[in-house]
């Protein structure tokens, strides 16, 4: 057993002996600034090692002294002694369902966009292990879990979205020490069901051809939020809660805060004539600021008059459907013209707000078009550099 502290520049756990760290720290001096951080390292019965970070006893949000690690330290050694320690663990005396009330209740889970989904995925990965003890679980249950539910007919990204959002809640409770390290190593040990993203991508686009014949059956009132999805590339959640505030004309941008997009990061979202126009029609509500309103009330679901558009414009709707059009489309259609227009990439993804390349890509739909168009400029290419090869119709050798 033993207590370390941690550098507060490179993050280097190390003896609290050391006076300097290997990236040139000076430690005895951050000690004197209050800026180490402590941990207490210790071996579980059958050699796992175990750190566990020391805290304030009195608020756990802050970070213990030198005092508090040595008192974290010499009750854990005796919890060894007693051969207590593994009842002595967080996660020894907690179940899923009670860790998951104590996450899904958190304020900013609940702020997330997609709480809905994750506490449904929550709720059907503790459909099985709810009342499990979290000590108890490892990789070989989970490889189980994973094949109880491809037999009940779940997709593979479906499942990997039950064990992710689980892995992601025990990272949380680790961080607030509610667990250890080691109730997250089967979560890390299973695979994921979904081998490629990118080939299990959607790939529908709406067509030049299929905007138009859309926009043609769609209600008025819904006309606008189409427009807006297809010449932004904005989430549906990103159009649908969108406040006049937002909406910039004299800039010509939608400027959308942290709290309005999925990643929590602010974005401005340039405005094009044709939406401009599509916006300026709106008239504002007496009562409520959200741009898109039906009846004087912000509108929640545009599913079934968007699902009669289709039908009446003679194009496939659903997700599951083979060729279905859904609105998230458009988000794929948008960064597809971008990109075909001769857009940067980078432009792009700042619009759309794709924070990695994986993600920017999965959304950047390569059709017949470009390939027509991508061989055509590889002839233009061979033209100017290869002689005139004739092609030999002579029979035989």
């Amino acid at each position: 057993m033993a207590i370390l502290q941690e550098c507060p520049i490179c993050q280097n756990k190390q003896s609290v002996k050391n006076k300097k760290c290997k990236c040139g720290a000076d430690l005895d001096s951050k000690k004197k600034q209050g800026k180490i951080k402590y941990w207490i390292q210790y071996r579980l019965p059958g050699g796992k090692q175990r750190k566990e970070f020391v805290r304030d006893p009195n608020n756990i949000k802050d970070r213990g002294s030198y005092d508090d690690a040595v008192a974290a330290h010499g009750k854990r050694v005796s919890q060894k002694k007693e051969d207590r320690i593994m009842d002595m663990l967080p996660e020894a005396k907690t179940t899923f369902n009670e860790l998951a009330a104590w996450y899904i209740n958190l304020t900013s889970i609940q702020e997330l966009k997609y709480y809905k989904d994750l506490k449904n995925n929550l709720n059907s990965f503790n459909q099985v292990f709810g009342e499990s003890l979290i000590n108890e679980i490892v990789a070989e249950d989970l490889k189980e879990y994973q094949l109880k539910r491809k037999k009940e007919g779940y997709a593979d990204s479906y499942v990997d979205k039950h064990i992710g959002a689980t892995r992601t809640m025990l990272s949380r409770a680790m961080d607030n020490d509610r667990v250890g390290g080691d109730a997250l190593k089967p979560f890390r040990l299973v695979k994921r069901l979904l081998k490629n993203n990118m080939a299990n991508a959607r790939k529908r686009i709406l067509s030049p051809e299929e905007f138009p014949a859309l926009m043609n059956h769609l209600p008025r009132h819904l006309k606008s939020i189409l427009a807006t999805g297809y010449y932004t590339g904005m989430r549906l959640d990103e159009v649908l809660s969108l406040t006049w505030d937002k909406v910039d004309f004299k800039g010509r941008l939608i400027r959308l805060q942290a709290a309005d997009t999925k990643d929590k990061e602010a974005r401005s979202v340039p405005v094009s004539t044709e939406l401009l126009l599509y916006l300026i029609e709106i008239p504002k509500g007496l009562y409520d600021n959200h741009v898109f309103l039906y009846l004087g009330k912000p509108i929640k679901d545009i599913r079934t008059g968007l699902m009669g558009a289709c039908k009446k414009a003679g194009i496939k709707y659903g997700q599951k459907i083979e060729g279905g059009f859904i609105f998230h489309d458009l988000r794929h259609t948008f960064n597809t013209n971008m990109r075909k227009a001769g857009v940067a990439d980078s432009v792009i993804m700042e619009i759309t707000g794709h924070a990695t390349r994986e993600m920017f890509d999965r959304y950047n739909t390569i059709d017949e078009i470009d390939m027509h168009q991508g061989i055509k400029k590889m002839e233009g290419f061979l033209a100017d550099v290869t002689l005139t090869v004739t092609p030999d119709t002579k029979k035989g050798p």
